[in-house]
């Protein structure tokens, strides 16, 4: 990649802060003493606070006076210190220790002012990993109200920030796909061309945006691209795992990238064929890309989310395609992969302008294979799109020589 970018910096503290001020009025509307966040996604959303989420309980809370406090196990507390700005920071030694941590974070709580009515995401920490340990009402005889809800709410909307850190990693899912093409050939295998498109896509981009990428959780991660199992007949699975399966002429394949920056993610995914494609191969293929134009062309203000998945059904139906159809159209996207809205029949969430979306109608033919395409495009302020993955969708540029 030859065009250099310019260096990203995360979200601007300015914004973070909105963020905990609009969850606070909330709060303080709800009659509230503050709130706590456990869910790693909502801590990051509002502070840019990044962890390992284990069986080790990670909490952060804001009083209704607006003191913070971010709650770690010890071993946390050194790194915690050195790359946030926290100026509270609580721990405790060990999950489940000796006194268990929730009855150790209801004291820091209670510390705060924030005691007897209380907003967290959800009552205590989540049972991963082998968690188990009481609700926060329980440690502190409390009220919870629920707070998932309204965080939810202010994820849907993307601001310029987030919009440009997801446009960054569009790019990104779009070089590791040119690498991912150019590695699947008949011979290799699927471990081979995923695993390589990936580990030199994320090489080049390291050193393309160096401290401008934001660090993920784990070495290994980085820009990723591949097929999920995805190969042959197995593409009509839209949901299957990788096998580590030898590419062979003939072979349909649904491909998928990813490329988080500062925790932020687009999605690039294309239907490819081994060699030249059959008719129905063909007839296919066409009808996933109108299918995905139809969808495109469905925006416009003052439609919900329904209406762009009921416009695609509509195509499927006139072109005798419900047979092949699997999935609704697509779902939001930014700190996690998949967010709501979703672009189903059943939810009728009004579209705005700055939501984020994949669009990736596919059809499926057990006897064929799976076709499917997913672009990540943003709203515009007219109500139109703009899609931020740039990648060729004809079968011509999708067809790999056998």
């Amino acid at each position: 990649m030859n065009q250099k970018t310019q260096p990203r910096t995360g979200i601007p503290t300015t914004e973070l802060e909105a963020r905990r001020e609009g969850l606070l009025e909330h709060v303080r509307r709800e009659g509230l003493t503050g709130y706590v966040i456990f869910d790693a996604d909502y801590i990051q959303y509002l502070t840019s606070f990044n962890f390992l989420a284990t069986e080790r309980p990670v909490a952060f809370a804001q009083s209704a006076a607006g003191e913070m406090v971010v709650f770690v196990p010890e071993f946390e507390v050194e790194r915690t210190k050195a790359e946030t700005s926290f100026e509270r920071v609580e721990s405790y030694p060990e999950y489940p220790g000796l006194e268990h941590p929730m009855r150790i974070l209801a004291r820091v709580l209670e510390s705060m002012g924030i005691k007897e009515s209380i907003g967290a995401d959800q009552d205590g920490y989540p049972g991963i990993l082998g968690y188990h340990g009481p609700a926060l009402g329980d440690t502190s005889s409390s009220t919870v109200a629920p707070l998932a809800a309204v965080i939810e709410s202010m994820m849907v909307r993307k601001s310029a920030a987030e919009i440009s850190l997801i446009r960054e990693s569009a790019r990104w899912c779009e070089h590791a796909h040119r690498l991912l093409q150019e590695y699947s050939v008949p011979g290799a295998t699927e471990a081979e061309a995923s695993l390589r498109a990936g580990h030199e896509a994320t090489l080049a981009m390291l050193q393309q945006l160096g401290d401008a990428y934001g660090g993920q959780q784990a070495s290994s991660d980085g820009v990723s691209a591949g097929y999920r199992g995805q190969i042959g007949l197995r593409s009509s699975w839209a949901h299957a795992v990788a096998h580590n399966i030898e590419f062979q002429p003939g072979d349909v394949l649904v491909t998928e990238t990813s490329a988080p920056i500062w925790g932020y993610n687009a999605e690039l995914e294309r239907a490819m064929i081994i060699g030249t494609p059959t008719d129905e191969m063909r007839r296919l293929f066409d009808h996933t890309v109108a299918a995905q134009q139809v969808a495109f062309d469905a925006f416009r203000p003052g439609i919900t989310c329904a209406d762009i998945d009921g416009a695609v059904m509509r195509y499927f139906e006139e072109n005798d395609l419900l047979p092949y159809w699997r999935q609704h159209v697509g779902h939001a996207i930014g700190l996690r992969n998949h967010e709501a809205p979703f672009l189903d029949l059943g939810d009728h969430t009004p579209i705005e302008p700055g939501m984020v979306f994949t669009i990736e109608p596919g059809l499926y033919a057990a006897d064929v294979g799976g076709f499917r395409h997913s672009d990540t495009v943003v709203v515009t302020p007219d109500g139109g799109i703009d899609v931020l993955t740039n990648y060729p969708r004809d079968i011509e540029s999708l067809t790999i020589p056998a």
